[in-house]
């Protein structure tokens, strides 16, 4: 993985929050002399993720630090398995130590939670896509371990594309009770087109209110917490008078209802649980 600058500062400010200048602790009890070898050990099973950042906090603290890593992120691993080794300066080391551990557990879960959902979809054409429910000033990485789990990336931000949800449409007046302003979203549609590149998405609730929508003919349609059945209903209807439109599922997506979701036929499925609550992996340093 290619850190720029950004990431770099990332890191940086990590170190910063967790004291590490001032590393009271290990200033005091730990001689300045002592060199040590470290070794990250896997506590349980899962799929790496943000190894290069692990070993960017080492090398922030010292640039004499080497750090070997066993594994590449996307590896899957078991419990016990060893993933890297850091090398040099024990008080770097044990400085280090937490917080390239929330890195690679943070990161390793969001990577092995996106995989548990893109192998209940295998054999699909389904794109699992991550949302913007992501940790503040994180969301860089977090969409990249996304991507090592083999997951698709939604708009980075909102200037990176147009999604105009319920809020907007009820909010600006389109949209009163399900029923739409016909020659206001028509205005919005054209003006969007006008003024934006970008694809333009549009947020439904029903399956009436999509059978509207699909009139102005948008790139993409999001069903917000359609049931199964009214998924697979808005696929037929949409396969068949607008069949250039895709389906985006989303809302109340997990593990156990996936696979059901992605059988419906709907083009993506956007789950905000795969960044917002992934839980993270544990890992242990070992210092030998």
């Amino acid at each position: 993985m290619y850190l720029s600058k950004h990431i770099q500062s990332l890191v940086r400010s990590a170190l910063e929050e967790d004291g590490c200048k001032k590393d009271v602790t290990t200033v005091l009890a730990i001689s300045s002399k002592l060199k040590a070898s470290g070794i990250i050990v896997a506590q349980e099973k899962g799929v790496l993720s943000g190894i290069d950042i692990a070993e960017a906090v080492f090398k922030q603290l010292n640039k004499k630090i080497k750090f070997k890593a066993f594994k590449k992120d996307g590896s899957v691993f078991k419990k016990g398995d060893k993933i890297a080794l850091i090398q040099g300066n024990l008080q770097t080391i044990l400085t280090g130590e937490r917080v390239a551990l929330n890195f690679l557990s943070l990161l390793s879960g969001v990577t092995s939670l996106t995989k548990k959902f893109v192998e209940k979809v295998k054999g699909t054409k389904i794109k699992i896509k991550d949302t913007r429910k992501t940790i503040p000033n994180l969301r860089i990485l977090e969409k990249y371990a996304v991507r090592v789990g083999k997951g698709t990336n939604h708009r980075f931000s909102l200037s990176d594309g147009i999604i105009v949800k319920d809020n907007h449409l009820k909010a600006a007046g389109y949209l009163h009770q399900g029923c739409l302003n016909k020659q206001r979203f028509a205005s919005l549609i054209a003006s969007l087109r006008k003024k934006s590149s970008f694809k333009i998405e549009i947020e439904v609730e029903s399956l009436g209110e999509l059978k509207e929508v699909l009139k102005y003919k948008p790139d993409i349609i999001m069903l917000d917490n359609f049931s199964v059945k009214s998924l697979k209903q808005a696929v037929s209807f949409c396969n068949k008078y607008y069949p250039k439109i895709k389906l985006e599922a989303s809302g109340g997506v997990n593990l156990k209802n996936v696979k059901a979701v992605a059988s419906s036929g709907v083009d993506y499925i956007s789950i905000g649980m795969i960044t917002d609550s992934p839980e993270v992996i544990d890992f242990s340093l070992e210092i030998k």
